[in-house]
C-alpha cells in the first residue's frame, strides 16, 4: 500500500514555496509518484504563471524520455483540487486527462465557484481514479489565506505587536520606543514579504514613522495601508515616498494617483474595521498584517476581526506605559526569537 501521507507532505513542503508570490491564487504543490517513487515535482511558484500539475508533469517529462508511458502508470499528488476552468492559465484537470495518469490524490477541495468539485468530476467523468482528504487540515492551514478570502471575502488577518514582559505596549507619552530585538525585527520583514499589506492607524504613522518595508529581508515589499481620516498626515513621511503602493483610508476624497491611492469611506466611523476589509477584498489582497497602535489593534479585536495574532515579549520591564491589548484566546504556540519569546494565537 502506497503511503499516501508521505507523498502529500511533500507536495506541501513545494507548495509553502510559493508564498508571498501567488497570492491571490492559493499555495499550491504537486509530485508525481512511480512505483512509490517520486519521478516529478512542480509547485505554483508565481500568479499568472503555470501551476503546481502542469509543472510537475512538466518535470517529468523533461527528465525521463519515455515520461509519458511513465505518467499513464503514476500517480499524481496535489495539496488542491485541479482547476477547470480557463483563467491566467489552461485547465489543469484537462491536463491531468490529456496524459492519462490514472490516480489523483487530492488533500482538499478548492472552494473556489468555478472549480468546487468540477475539477473532480472532470477527472472521474475521463475514468480517473480520486482520493480526497489526504492531509486535509494541513494543507487547509497552509492556504488559510485564500480559503479565508475565498469564503468570508475579506483578507486573512495578522495581528502583531511587541510588549513588556509586564505587558506595555507603548510609553504613556506616546514617544518612540522599541521594545523587541533585532532577531524579532527581521523576522517581521519577512512575515511582510509573506503578505500582501500591512496596516498601521493614524498614530503609528506619525510617532514612529515606518516604512514598512523589508529591508532588513530579501522578498518584495507589501502594500502599505493607513488609515488617516482627516487625511492629517504629512506627505514626508516614509509611506509617502512612492516606493510601494500605498493605500490611505480616509474620510476626505478619493483619488488614485501612480502607487498612491486615497479611498474615501462613507459613514468613516461606522463599521470602519468591515469597510475597510471589504475594499480590500475588492482590490484582491488576500492577507493583511496589522502593525497598529493599541487603538487600531482593538479595533479589529473588538470587530471579531483578526485570524492569528503574533505577539513578542521583551524581557524587559517598564514602571508604566500604555497596556497592550489582552486577548482571550488560548496560546497555540510559543518560540524564543533571540531575546524575546514569540506567541502565536489563533481566533478560532
Amino acid at each position: 500500500m502506497p503511503n499516501h501521507e508521505i507523498y502529500m507532505q511533500r507536495a506541501i513542503e513545494l507548495a509553502e514555496l510559493g508564498k508571498g508570490s501567488v497570492s491571490p491564487n492559493p499555495m499550491v504543490g504537486a509530485v508525481v509518484v512511480h512505483n512509490e517513487k517520486i519521478i516529478g515535482e512542480g509547485w505554483h511558484a508565481k500568479y499568472g504563471e503555470p501551476h503546481a500539475e502542469p509543472r510537475a508533469i512538466l518535470d517529468v517529462l523533461n527528465s525521463f524520455s519515455n515520461g509519458e508511458e511513465l505518467l499513464r502508470q503514476s500517480t499524481l499528488y496535489v495539496t488542491l483540487e485541479p482547476c477547470s476552468h480557463h483563467g491566467k492559465t489552461p485547465p489543469c484537470a484537462d491536463l491531468i486527462v490529456k496524459y492519462q495518469i490514472p490516480k489523483v490524490v487530492i488533500a482538499c477541495r478548492d472552494p473556489f465557484e468555478k472549480v468546487d468539485g468540477q475539477g473532480i468530476a472532470k477527472l472521474k467523468g475521463a475514468g480517473i481514479e480520486v482520493i480526497e482528504g489526504i492531509l486535509a487540515q494541513e494543507a487547509a492551514f497552509m492556504n488559510r489565506r485564500f480559503l479565508t478570502r475565498v469564503k468570508q471575502h475579506r483578507p486573512y488577518i495578522i495581528l502583531k505587536w511587541a510588549q513588556t514582559a509586564n505587558g506595555y505596549f507603548a510609553p504613556k507619552d506616546q514617544a518612540q520606543q522599541w521594545i523587541s530585538g533585532m532577531a524579532a525585527k527581521m523576522l517581521s520583514h519577512r512575515w511582510r514579504s509573506e503578505e500582501d499589506a500591512v496596516l498601521v492607524g493614524t498614530n503609528t504613522a506619525r510617532i514612529d514613522n515606518p516604512q514598512l518595508n523589508v529591508r532588513d529581508w530579501k522578498g518584495r515589499n507589501p502594500k502599505r495601508i493607513v488609515i488617516d481620516k482627516n487625511l492629517s498626515l504629512s506627505q514626508e513621511l516614509h509611506l509617502f515616498d512612492r516606493q510601494a503602493e500605498t493605500i490611505v483610508f480616509n474620510a476626505k476624497k478619493t483619488e488614485w494617483n501612480n502607487s498612491l491611492k486615497y479611498i474615501a469611506l462613507e459613514n468613516f466611523d461606522l463599521y470602519l474595521p468591515q469597510n475597510i476589509l471589504f475594499q480590500l477584498h475588492l482590490m484582491d489582497i488576500q492577507s493583511l498584517i496589522i502593525e497598529g497602535g493599541v487603538k487600531t489593534l482593538q479595533l479589529f479585536i473588538d470587530a471579531g476581526l483578526w485570524d492569528e495574532a503574533r505577539v513578542f515579549k521583551a524581557p524587559i520591564y517598564w514602571e508604566n506605559g500604555i497596556k497592550a491589548p489582552e486577548l482571550k484566546n488560548i496560546p497555540q504556540k510559543e518560540e524564543q526569537i533571540g531575546k524575546d519569546i514569540l506567541t502565536t494565537y489563533f481566533n478560532n
